[in-house]
């Protein structure tokens, strides 16, 4: 929590810093003239305190380090991320261009999103992942905030690194990160430990990152969180004809939600995908519903 208390506001810091769990912190959520909520274990904490916009001011000069034209492109995005791999989501005025969002001013609301990486967590269906020492692609689909992009995290880490207890030799990655959340880079440095022979493509659009690392890094592993465009399902079709080995998640509430979807039947009738991992929160995050050979 260290990165994020120091861009905190004076009086925003004197709330946040009430909470007795700190380190249990999801979310903290900042709208002007609204009171401050902060998300502790999936439960809301509503302060008495109203966040101003002297407060955002004062917290967007910390987050882009006084200079927010520097931020530019990953403003118009929708964040910024700061060191330690945290995201701070922005909501403002949007500023049209071209029929595309330029950048977003006058901005009103923050998200900060604390980013925690769970070592391990990955460990329990490895084995179910790897055949004979190749990485089988694999498909992992679960609702929003049910722990898929941490899972895939570690995936990365126990791929990259090699992990000789569950009989995997290391191998060469390459994190497609569009949202920054896998990696969660800063000045392109990765935040999160993602192993040590992988390369992250950071802020890059997933299909053509696909393609950009076949052409240049020489993956044997690619991995990228939520596939869902044909451009996507044919960048995927150019890493398995190539070679490379596909991990990646998808939004779905479960296996036959995704069956009726479009772009999901062109990944099986390309024979792409070897596994499914479902997962969920009914007891918890990250709660493992099954596992699904196709």
């Amino acid at each position: 929590m260290k990165e994020v208390l120091e861009i905190l506001s004076r009086e925003i810091y004197k709330n946040i810093s009430s909470i007795d769990n700190l380190n249990e912190i999801q979310e903290i959520r900042i709208k002007a003239s609204k009171p401050l909520i902060a998300v502790v274990n999936n439960k809301e904490i509503i302060f008495g305190y109203s966040a101003t916009v002297e407060d955002i001011k004062n917290m967007l000069q910390k987050i882009s380090n006084y200079s927010l034209y520097a931020f530019e492109e990953e403003i118009k995005q929708g964040y910024i991320t700061i060191q330690g791999g945290h995201r701070i989501g922005l909501a403002g005025q949007c500023v049209i261009e071209n029929g595309t969002i330029k950048t977003i001013k006058n901005i009103a609301s923050l998200n900060i999103r604390i980013c925690r990486e769970v070592i391990g967590c990955s460990n329990s269906i490895m084995q179910a992942l790897v055949k004979n020492g190749a990485v089988l692609n694999t498909l992992i689909i679960s609702p929003p905030k049910c722990g898929k992009t941490t899972l895939l995290r570690d995936i990365a880490r126990n791929i990259s690194n090699g992990n000789l207890n569950l009989e995997i030799i290391g191998k060469r990655t390459v994190v497609v990160d569009e949202r920054s959340e896998i990696a969660a880079c800063y000045n392109g440095i990765p935040q999160m430990n993602v192993g040590i022979r992988t390369d992250v493509y950071d802020n890059c659009i997933k299909s053509e990152g696909m393609m950009i690392a076949i052409r240049s890094m020489g993956p044997e592993v690619l991995i990228c969180d939520e596939i869902g465009t044909y451009k996507d399902m044919e960048a995927m079709l150019m890493a398995y004809n190539s070679g490379v080995n596909i991990i990646a998640t998808m939004h779905g509430k479960s296996i036959e939600d995704i069956y009726n979807r479009p772009i999901f039947n062109e990944i099986l009738s390309n024979k792409i995908i070897n596994n499914i991992v479902v997962l969920s929160n009914r007891e918890g995050v990250g709660t493992l519903e099954g596992i699904y050979t196709i």
